[in-house]
């Protein structure tokens, strides 16, 4: 995933850049990135690797040595950037979150329109913000340049540009991702997530709308290019990767995953009976406290986070590394776990090791039963939008190897719509292979009306492809 902010002041906006970036740690881990720009020394940045250690940190020294009225920075877990680019559009700097799906096409689209190298390769491959300048310089201004990069993406594509004189803000055009506008007195800011620019002083301007581009001065943001009818913002920002105190499209994520867990517990009713309700840490946390309000069964936390180094949610890319993470950030509370029956609210299951090593370790703890409940129905396709997973494959999806075990590799894709159906006898089934090869005592997902409703605006606008493979 990764998260975008920037800034355009009458002063200099280092520390609200450095703040309102360090503000989306929680949506990577991997780079962080700032770009600065004064009349007196030009543009001038700073990117550093917090895979050990967390932004802050990393860049509490870059504060001081970099200096501006106008900056863009980002967390990335994928490529280096802000990148700095010359070009017959002038000097700029870039920063952008989404996904490319189609970058072997858009090279070979690039080489023929003149473009004749890349210079910045991650991870054997072209970055893709540099891909997005790229295309951009194709065309005679920067807000076509913008336009024809969204418009030749195959996936989805929100970015910032830092010239001289101002910002160019654009959110991707079926409004996957947000960009929030925020003003003080003296300067304005982008942002991905809304609360990120609150303690800093600005108060909320308001919202992008699905493609709309804007231009960012000190005095406020002029909309370029009007935003689109059509939206599909990605539902997985209040279920799991949004943090508790951002709002996307007037909806609040911590009031949603209240819902949430509200709404799984009208479903369990007089189903079982748990002696506590618990939330993992941390997005799962909000969803028990609305199970355990609605059901009246106590809240309480039977194993909690070391924050003190395990702080962020995001794991490293290696398996046995994140497995490893996974039991050592999580201690159990003995006392509330020997002898309990508990109900343990996830906000996903992925490929399930995590939850599974989670599971036996409350058993050995002394649980009686564990019974799951994911905040969000069973996934079964990956995400061709965002990089809200690290899964390299769709068959790391548990619904994909249990389905193929079912099915045969020859008619198991025939089959995936009628296995995301709750009311369906083979998602029944499905979810029983699930329980028993997780080791639950139950388990019983939040189905995808209900979800919908937690959230609470129109169905149209969400996009819920990772669950039911619907654009």
């Amino acid at each position: 995933m990764g998260g975008i902010f920037g800034v355009a002041s009458k002063e200099n906006c280092t520390l609200d850049l450095f703040f309102g970036i360090d503000y989306h740690s929680h949506l990577g881990t991997r780079r962080g990135g700032m770009a600065v720009y004064n009349k007196e020394k030009g543009f001038d940045r700073a990117i550093h690797n917090i895979e050990n250690s967390p932004f802050r940190t990393k860049f509490e020294r870059d504060v001081d040595s970099l200096e501006g009225n106008l900056g863009i920075g980002c967390i990335s877990d994928n490529e280096p950037q802000p990148l700095m680019v010359q070009s017959h559009l002038g000097s700029f700097a870039i920063t952008t979150v989404g996904k490319i799906n189609n970058m072997e096409q858009l090279i070979e689209h690039s080489y023929k329109n003149g473009c004749t190298h890349f210079l910045e390769m991650s991870g054997g491959s072209v970055n893709q913000t540099e891909m997005v300048a790229s295309l951009i310089n194709q065309k005679q201004t920067l807000v076509e340049g913008i336009q024809y990069a969204q418009e030749l993406i195959d996936g989805s594509m929100t970015l910032l540009i830092m010239t001289p004189s101002g910002l160019y803000g654009a959110r991707d055009l079926m409004g996957r991702t947000p960009l929030i506008l925020g003003k003080k007195e003296g300067a304005c800011c982008a942002s991905f997530e809304s609360f990120a620019f609150g303690n800093l002083g600005y108060d909320t301007l308001r919202e992008l709308g699905p493609g709309e581009i804007v231009y960012i001065t000190p005095d406020g943001a002029e909309t370029l290019v009007q935003p689109k009818d059509k939206m599909k913002i990605c539902s997985f920002l209040w279920v799991y990767y949004g943090y508790p105190t951002s709002t996307y499209e007037g909806v609040n994520v911590e009031e949603m995953r209240y819902k949430c867990g509200d709404m799984l517990a009208r479903r369990d009713a007089e189903k079982v009976h748990p002696d506590i309700v618990a939330g993992v840490p941390d997005s799962g946390i909000a969803h028990a406290v609305g199970y355990a309000n609605r059901s009246g069964i106590p809240f309480a936390r039977p194993f909690i986070k070391y924050t003190p180094t395990w702080p962020r949610s995001f794991m490293p890319t290696q398996q046995s590394q994140r497995d490893l993470i996974a039991r050592m950030k999580l201690i159990p509370v003995h006392e509330l776990i020997r002898g309990k029956s508990l109900l343990l609210i996830d906000d996903s299951i992925v490929r399930g090791t995590q939850l599974r090593g989670t599971t036996d370790f409350l058993y050995h703890s002394g649980a009686k039963e564990v019974h799951i409940r994911p905040a969000c129905p069973p996934l079964m396709y990956g995400c061709k939008y965002l990089n809200f997973s690290r899964s390299k494959s769709e068959m790391d999806l548990i619904t994909r190897q249990v389905i193929l075990k079912r099915e045969g590799e020859l008619h198991y894709e025939d089959k995936l719509e009628d296995y995301a159906n709750p009311d369906s006898q083979n998602y029944k089934e499905m979810l029983e292979d699930i329980r028993q090869e997780l080791h639950f005592t139950s388990l019983r997902y939040h189905r995808l009306d209900d979800m919908i409703e937690s959230i609470g605006i129109s169905p149209c606008k969400l996009c819920t492809y990772c669950w039911n493979g619907k654009d």
